[in-house]
């Protein structure tokens, strides 16, 4: 569609009711948004033949830190998102704009090599059409605008909703569509370990990329088996907060990479090379032993691994049964498990700095007084981010307290939206 015709289907019927679907009662300030960029867009660009792109941030509710060793995780895409609007524009350049950072910027396809920084969203953009190229997929030259209002360092995934949004862009136009999830994780993922030199998995990119709530088994890491689960989870009257209690001023590196590593001491104790390949009964059978040889905070993370693996198939088994409350307890029994088990709550590097400790405290004293709700750590972990999923009627209550306590702007609400990364334009 040109530009006029565009701007004339975003005022229909049908994309009002997608718009609703995507993003619930922000539906028409959505609408507004697209609108703008697609003006934006023929300003820039001029007239096109255009198509609209959407891809979520993302949120892990049950699953913390058993990626990495093959386990299972279950995450959900949000209606915050990434949004494009692009166009083919026949040369060897890909041409963006990135209104959220400010940025605009070519790349030439005959030239990929990533900086020698290699860092930065140029990068970013090279490793994904690398990836494409060296998997056996077409890239060409296209114009985009983008916008996102998907959290930066707030354990959504910001950078997995960009990445996911530019392979919904370059498998709508130069790949007839043929290309699944999987093909775009495993994109996004290579991006960020060959060109940002970030040792991600694929969590992140996935939970983008297939949208809704998802159960993904990462025993095959090649072929992760992914499953949609189909569950309204609007007709919970339930809202998922996201707490931003803060950056640290610790480098995190050491504790991030001490999760996956002492949970693989505790594999490699029986030849294997993860916690998936081992059963938690050989652990305890072999306690002494084990413990011996991969410490005891390596066994506890491994144990903490192979609970969390039971609490996704609860979970999983919940919300199919429509057994909201047992699915929530189960958030609570996770969120239990990464504080004394997995301990990610905080870094021993800096002891006094523990605003994720804080935050669950509180979230923890407010949800016993209401006697409903369910918090956790979010993500990574050692500092930033929380999650809380708390009825709607008690979430402004909620969030006048915490943000109180931590400051103003730092509580999200959020809910689950049941698309991916989408081609808009071919959904209206």
């Amino acid at each position: 569609m040109n530009i006029r015709e565009t701007l004339e289907r975003l005022e229909a019927a049908s994309a009002k009711e997608l718009f609703g679907k995507l993003y619930g009662s922000d539906a028409d300030a959505n609408v507004t948004r697209y609108q703008t960029l697609v003006k934006d867009f023929a300003d820039k660009f001029g007239e096109a033949d255009i198509k609209l792109f959407s891809s979520p941030g993302r949120t892990e509710i049950s699953g913390n830190h058993t990626d990495h060793n093959h386990g299972k995780v279950l995450a959900g895409s949000i209606n915050l998102d990434c949004v494009g609007v692009a166009a083919v524009n026949h040369t060897d350049k890909v041409r963006i704009v990135s209104q959220t950072f400010d940025q605009e910027f070519a790349i030439d396809l005959n030239d990929l090599a990533p900086s020698p920084a290699m860092a930065g969203t140029e990068d970013l953009v090279k490793g994904l059409l690398m990836g494409f190229k060296e998997s056996g997929y077409e890239v060409g030259g296209f114009d985009a605008v983008i916008t996102s209002n998907v959290i930066s360092s707030a354990g959504v995934s910001s950078s997995a909703a960009f990445e996911m949004l530019l392979c919904s862009m370059l498998n709508t136009f130069f790949n007839d569509g043929r290309m699944n999830a999987v093909a775009y994780a495993h994109i996004g993922k290579y991006s960020e370990n060959h060109y940002w030199n970030k040792a991600s998995g694929l969590l992140d990119q996935m939970a983008c990329a297939v949208g809704g709530l998802i159960t993904i088994d990462f025993y095959e890491p090649q072929a992760p088996k992914v499953e949609k689960i189909e569950f309204d989870f609007a007709s919970q009257d339930h809202s998922l907060i996201i707490v931003n209690t803060g950056k640290g001023h610790a480098d995190l590196s050491a504790d991030y990479s001490s999760v996956p590593s002492e949970m693989k001491k505790v594999a490699e104790f029986f030849g294997k090379e993860v916690c998936a390949q081992i059963t938690e009964d050989q652990v305890i059978g072999q306690l002494a032993e084990v413990r011996a040889y991969a410490g005891d905070r390596s066994v506890m993370r491994a144990l903490h691994f192979f609970e969390e693996n039971k609490r996704v198939d609860a979970e999983v088994a919940a919300l199919k049964e429509g057994r909201f409350g047992d699915f929530l307890a189960n958030i609570t029994a996770s969120g239990n498990s990464s504080w004394k088990w997995l301990q990610n709550c905080y870094t021993e590097a800096a002891v006094q700095e523990q605003g994720i400790t804080i935050a669950l405290a509180l979230t923890e004293l407010f949800i016993a007084e209401k006697q409903r709700g369910a918090c956790r750590v979010h993500g990574g972990g050692f500092a930033g981010v929380i999650m809380a999923m708390l009825p709607n009627d008690i979430v402004d209550e909620y969030i006048e307290m915490i943000e109180k306590a931590l400051g103003a702007g730092s509580a999200y609400r959020m809910s689950i939206r049941p698309y991916g990364a989408v081609c808009v334009s071919e959904m209206m």
